[in-house]
């Protein structure tokens, strides 16, 4: 988790017992564009299984780092990581200067589609409502492992402090 409170974006949180901080395994995924069908005369929207599968391994994981807490009620920041693996076709220099930061992901999957699906994922499970978020730091960095490293924490006002 060390590399997530690396954003180049501070997290103005209490980052103390009260913050809660997991990963999610595997591939970062997107939210996927919603899908529509029309039966008999009326238009279904519904969203793809991939997408349903992927939000609902990140509710897994939010659900085992929350425990017997209840949801988060209060306004939130939120930091996610995205980590994606250098290309097995990368040459072994290059794969080194990826891992070390020198080279940026700029790659599928897009930041904004995994911040969607990851929070849509969490929504009404490990927090009440996405619009508790009031602060959102995403980053996205090569990685020997994929995943998503996720942490929340009540949000704190400096202003106010």
């Amino acid at each position: 988790m060390t590399r997530l409170l690396k954003l180049h974006v501070l997290l103005t949180a209490d980052d103390g017992p009260q913050s809660l901080s997991f990963i999610v395994p595997g591939l970062p995924r997107g939210k996927g564009r919603p899908c529509a069908i029309i039966r008999g005369g009326h238009a279904f929207v519904y969203t793809d299984a991939k997408t349903v599968s992927y939000e609902n391994l990140v509710a897994l994981a939010g659900m085992a780092a929350l425990g017997s807490r209840p949801p988060f009620d209060c306004p939130l920041a939120v930091a996610l990581l995205i980590r994606v693996t250098p290309a097995a076709s990368a040459s072994r220099k290059a794969r080194a200067a990826m891992l070390a930061g020198d080279i940026p992901p700029a790659k599928a999957p897009d930041l904004d589609n995994v911040a969607k699906a990851v929070l849509d994922g969490l929504n009404k499970r490990v927090f009440r409502d996405d619009a508790l978020i009031v602060y959102l730091a995403v980053g996205k960095a090569y990685a020997t492992a994929p995943g998503v490293d996720v942490l929340i924490a009540p949000y704190v006002n400096e202003r106010a402090a």
